[in-house]
């Protein structure tokens, strides 16, 4: 009996021991899939989905190429233009014909979560190395959703022939409106669009207004909307005075604000880092650029956008797509990627960079983004543009205040009716 339970103890060892010494086994060698010590094993590609745009394309397939000399990975380079990409992945995804990644503004975070696109991303032992901003835009309930690689706002540009420095607060901004502005002759001290909230953000962040309310999690709560509070209705009264002192035209657009700056007709303008090469072509050095004027004794808070890299929720290859993504956005790469493609990087070590720190150009830029805050990223977002453009378009008009009343509850009505609280 002894010997017969010996010779099945050798028996079973004998053949642990073939197993060991044999092939792995197929959900071993299987791209994504996890060996027996929990570790992601190494997939022979990763598909990306990167936005269709030559000079993006450019400075991503040099970085790609690098990941894969130091992988042994090859990834795929797929263009789809950015806002098709949410469209095309509900319906390559789930048939297996979607990326591993895609890159997406953050301020769609909010649907695709809700449509089971992507998920959450570790990042902890990398979060330190992007800007403060950039994470709070891609924190959406708690939880990191996107691996930053662009973040931009907008600042002041300035024209070194009409004014000698650029307003360092509000009150000499409306100084240069008041004495540099002759309708007449088409001249103005300051232009912006003064009807496009994105732009006037600022001016209510400033002075205590809020989109959504939002807690420390990063969590937003829809039903309180802070568009028409007292701070509110003081950065409505700012505008509005623009408009009635004509220090600004009634029904101003980007064309008009930007070629009348062209002809060097007005002194200072608000705008993005995405027109500074118009810019540059027309008034070459004496074209200024500056971080936005105080506001109440603060830093003025721009509205932050960030671009970011997304982990599709239909990847098989979750743990090598997050490390591609931190690849892609390390300094070095993040560096790369502004050189060529011209977009500022949302890795916090690129930003204080003196190529990008110091360059007269950028560096206001990549300040002002340290001041701003990220344009909620919550579904129901899309329901405040319009209404809220049209009731500051009323307000440039002559209307009361009363129009962002009316604007706040045409939002919330918007919000119901498309599904939300």
């Amino acid at each position: 009996m002894k010997k017969s339970v010996s010779l099945l103890i050798m028996a079973v060892l004998l053949v642990g021991l073939l197993a060991g010494c044999g092939p792995k086994r197929e959900s071993e060698r299987s791209s994504g899939g996890e060996t027996e010590t929990g570790e992601a094993s190494k997939p022979d590609k990763l598909v990306v989905w990167v936005n269709n745009e030559e000079q993006q394309k450019k400075a991503l397939k040099e970085i790609f190429d690098a990941y894969t000399e130091k992988t042994g990975i090859t990834v795929e380079m797929v263009a789809v233009n950015m806002l098709d990409q949410m469209k095309n992945l509900a319906l390559d995804g789930p048939a297996g014909k979607g990326p591993d990644i895609f890159f997406q503004p953050h301020d769609r975070i909010g649907d695709i979560v809700m449509q089971g696109l992507a998920e959450p991303v570790n990042i902890d032992d990398v979060k330190s190395s992007y800007s403060e901003t950039a994470i709070s835009a891609v924190t959406y309930d708690g939880k990191i959703y996107g691996v930053p690689q662009v973040i931009e706002t907008y600042g002041l540009y300035y024209n070194k022939d009409r004014v000698k420095e650029p307003p360092k607060t509000l009150e000499e901004l409306q100084k240069i409106a008041a004495e540099q502005t002759n309708p007449s002759k088409k001249e103005y001290g300051f232009l912006m669009e003064g009807a496009n909230l994105y732009f006037v953000w600022p001016l209510f962040a400033n002075n205590g207004s809020y989109v959504f309310k939002r807690s420390d999690d990063g969590s937003y709560d829809a039903e309180d909307i802070g568009l028409a509070n007292e701070g509110a209705k003081k950065a409505g009264q700012i505008i509005q005075s623009w408009f009635k002192q004509k220090q600004i035209p009634v029904g101003i657009n980007p064309d008009v604000m930007n070629g009348l700056f062209q002809d060097k007709k007005v002194s200072v303008v608000i705008n993005g880092p995405w027109i500074l090469p118009d810019y540059k072509q027309a008034l070459g050095d004496k074209l200024g650029v500056a971080i936005l004027p105080e506001i109440n004794g603060e830093k003025a808070k721009s509205f932050v956008g960030v671009k970011s890299w997304m982990l599709s929720s239909f990847s098989e290859n979750k743990e090598w797509a997050v490390d591609l993504m931190k690849f892609i956005t390390n300094k070095e790469n993040s560096l790369k990627y502004f050189q060529t493609a011209g977009e500022m990087p949302a890795n916090q070590e690129a930003l204080n960079d003196p190529t990008v720190k110091d360059d007269p150009y950028i560096g206001p830029f990549a300040e002002q983004t340290q001041y701003g805050e990220p344009m909620p990223s919550i579904p129901e977002m899309q329901q405040v543009w319009e209404p809220y453009n049209k009731a500051l378009e009323l307000l440039s008009k002559g209307e009361d205040l009363g129009v962002l009343d009316e604007a706040v509850k045409q939002i919330k009505d918007n919000i119901k009716a498309s599904g939300g609280k």
